[in-house]
């Protein structure tokens, strides 16, 4: 008989852990102890969603109808909603049966991955960059190309760094784009993120766009003289329908617990992900769906974009406490809620990111990320800080991280 062998963990599933979650649960430690504990590193807004969507929700569970399944892909009257935010906000004619409704965008990543791409496809992503796209890709078996994105094209992919991956590493199946990013905050412009649609037309690649930061941008020189409204980004449904668009409620509507996320997807993958949805995860979480309608109405968008006026004062005093921290080279912030930097000088007095984090946290009781999550080359120079927490608790953490640093 052959020799019992243990049971163990996959190989799959050996991925680093997202660093910001287990810098969360440092913070509930301080908290419990009574630290009062300046949390800048989860990107969530600290206003929570609009009143209009907290009162439907209340609505429906003081009803307690509706809370059943619904179809996989989401109820018709939240689709058809998302499909009149893409006229609204990017004049797109876009229908419900285009629309899948998901378990937030990270659900949304996770069907798409799987529908198109196979074990051994060769995707692109960018450094630095949102660790789940590299993590999740890597768990479902394929191939993971990362793209040097540094300053000289202000942490931005372009056309040249794919040909030279091509060239390195053989044809891409797939590219991941975000913009706003995370955790830069640099924004694709619509001739940049058109130039990238437009290679991967060319050479067979499929584009997922990252959109989740949509409706949070702060300043795009080259775009604010085209007068008109706010701009909101560009989507890459405008360029490419064969792209894959992800989004979210979390960032824009400040609705992260809600878990609610969706697709715009191309007519040759909807099938796929309509089956695997409904293998995964059955569907969305009903009442959140339900509740999200009210998102999309006037009173909705007006909070949010009042909330996004909140984050841009946040952007302009951790700006304005750039020279004063003596930190290096920071990422442009264009948009989302992120100012990523490089530490500079600290890093004679710490060694690195991952130990300034640590010193601070216990030292001060402000929580911020280091950047090896997010660029394992030369993350353990950078940290990322979030101010979604509002204006107030941004200018505590900067007092409390210029003492810190006057100690240290």
């Amino acid at each position: 008989m052959p020799p019992h062998l243990p049971p163990r963990p996959s190989a799959r599933s050996a991925v680093p852990p997202f660093r910001v979650m287990e810098i969360l649960a440092d913070v509930e430690r301080l908290r419990a102890a009574g630290r009062d504990v300046v949390s800048l590193c989860a990107g969530e807004p600290s206003g929570g969603a609009p009143g209009v969507v907290a009162r439907a929700a209340a609505r429906v569970h003081e009803r307690n109808e509706g809370l059943g399944y619904t179809p996989a892909l989401g109820i018709e009257p939240l689709r058809r909603a998302v499909a009149g935010h893409y006229a609204r906000w990017y004049g797109l004619d876009v229908g419900p049966e285009d629309v899948a409704i998901t378990t937030g965008a990270s659900g949304a990543l996770v069907l798409t991955f799987l529908a198109a791409f196979d074990a051994g496809d060769r995707v692109a992503v960018c450094r630095p960059g949102y660790p789940a796209y590299r993590n999740t890709l890597a768990a479902l078996g394929a191939d993971v190309v990362e793209l040097d994105c540094g300053a000289a094209t202000r942490f931005r992919p372009t056309p040249r760094m794919l040909d030279a991956a091509v060239a390195a590493h053989g044809p891409l199946r797939g590219l991941v784009v975000a913009g706003p990013a995370n955790p830069t905050g640099t924004v694709l412009e619509p001739a940049e993120l058109a130039a990238l649609a437009g290679w991967c037309t060319e050479h067979g690649t499929r584009l997922i766009s990252d959109e989740i930061y949509h409706g949070i941008v702060h300043t795009v020189p080259q775009l604010d003289r085209r007068g008109g409204g706010r701009y909101r980004g560009a989507s890459a449904w405008e360029h490419d329908r064969d792209a894959v668009v992800i989004s979210s409620f979390s960032k824009y509507w400040g609705m992260t617990g809600w878990r609610l996320g969706w697709a715009l997807l191309p007519r040759d993958l909807a099938a796929a992900v309509d089956a695997l949805a409904g293998n995964l995860s059955l569907c969305p979480p009903a009442a959140a769906q339900h509740a999200a309608v009210e998102a999309f109405t006037p009173d909705a968008y007006a909070e949010a974009d009042r909330a996004v006026e909140e984050f841009a004062r946040s952007r302009s005093l951790l700006l304005d406490a750039l020279p004063a921290l003596r930190w290096g080279e920071a990422a442009p912030a264009d948009g989302a809620f992120y100012l990523y930097a490089d530490l500079g000088e600290q890093l004679e007095r710490h060694g690195s990111s991952l130990e300034w984090c640590r010193r601070l946290l216990e030292a001060e009781a402000v929580a911020v990320v280091p950047g090896l999550d997010f660029d394992a080359a030369r993350g353990h120079r950078t940290v990322r800080l979030s101010f979604a927490a509002g204006p107030e608790r941004v200018e505590e953490a900067v007092t409390r991280i210029l003492r810190f640093q006057s100690r240290s």
